[in-house]
């Protein structure tokens, strides 16, 4: 069956994949290898779901069984969310099937008879590139880039397929990431410390604050890498983490451009800065001029006497 086939090995952002597949008006069908995600992802409305069943458990060694089912369906377009391992897949589904990749799409829209168009930032988000695919196109999606939408208004189709899997992808050995920071792309508030801030005591501004506003707390780039004052998992940016909060609160903030690009989404940007002409008032849609070690403890008080 034609129609647009997603795949993510995390439940909840293939929720995201089917919620934006579904704007297409095309059938949907969501593919996994797990019969536990299969029945948790029929909560977003898929069309279809097809579980692959093989002798590996490693996911990766199903690319070529993910190629033959978009192959055999007249698949339009596969998206992967743009995991570590969705894009593994996603590259290896493209280089098998002879077709298009665009990789860390942004913004996604199907314009009919076959044709889809995403865009991405380049050049560490100093120009967006618009790209269009017609034909069999594979794309990978950041990841919370789109809400994920419960549907119980679609009956899903669950069909399990016995698939052949690649025998030499083997996983020899493993261990565990150990995250102290909070996961700041499902925070809805968020403090950020920046280079405004004199040394590590001072964070505690930053903490009483994000408490009063029930936040987490980020950081800059070099915050983490270079004063080595917060984990590496807080920092903000192209190359760190992307958000999308409700409102992001930027303490001492420069707003350099490889910083901004991970907070482009959010609803409500704040700028407190002492130099009136910091980048980040170029991005917020609120700025404060001034000392960040009075006026954060002032509006902290306020909120909590709110």
């Amino acid at each position: 069956m034609a129609g647009i086939y997603v795949y993510s090995d995390n439940v909840e952002l293939s929720g995201e994949l089917i919620t934006l597949a579904r704007t297409s008006g095309q059938e949907v069908c969501a593919v996994t290898m797990n019969d536990a995600s299969a029945a948790d992802m029929t909560a977003y409305g898929p069309d279809t779901v097809f579980v692959l069943k093989g002798q590996n458990s490693v996911e990766e060694s199903y690319a070529a069984a993910i190629a033959k089912l978009l192959l055999d369906q007249k698949a339009d377009v596969f998206m992967a969310s743009a995991t570590v391992r969705g894009r593994d897949i996603a590259a290896q589904v493209a280089a098998r099937l002879g077709a298009g990749l665009i990789s860390e799409a942004g913004d996604v829209s199907f314009q009919g008879e076959g044709t889809v168009q995403a865009s991405r930032f380049m050049y560490g988000g100093l120009t967006e590139q618009v790209e269009c695919g017609k034909g069999l196109t594979v794309i990978t999606v950041a990841p919370g880039k789109y809400a994920a939408e419960k549907n119980d208004s679609v009956r899903s189709v669950v069909v399990s397929m016995t698939v052949d899997t690649d025998q030499r992808i083997k996983v020899t050995g493993s261990s565990q990431i150990v995250k102290e920071g909070a996961d700041l792309s499902k925070a809805k508030r968020i403090v950020c410390v920046g280079m405004g801030f004199d040394k590590k005591d001072d964070l505690k501004i930053a903490e009483d604050l994000a408490s009063a506003l029930g936040a987490e707390v980020g950081c800059t780039r070099c915050i983490a890498e270079d004063r080595e004052w917060m984990p590496a998992e807080t920092y903000i940016g192209i190359s760190g983490a992307v958000v999308k909060p409700d409102l992001y609160l930027a303490l001492g903030v420069s707003g350099q451009i490889q910083h901004m690009f991970g907070v482009r989404d959010s609803k409500i940007v704040v700028g407190i800065n002492n130099n009136e002409k910091a980048t980040i008032f170029g991005a917020a849609d609120y700025g404060i001029v001034g000392d960040l070690y009075e006026i954060a403890p002032l509006i902290a008080e306020a909120v909590k006497n709110s």
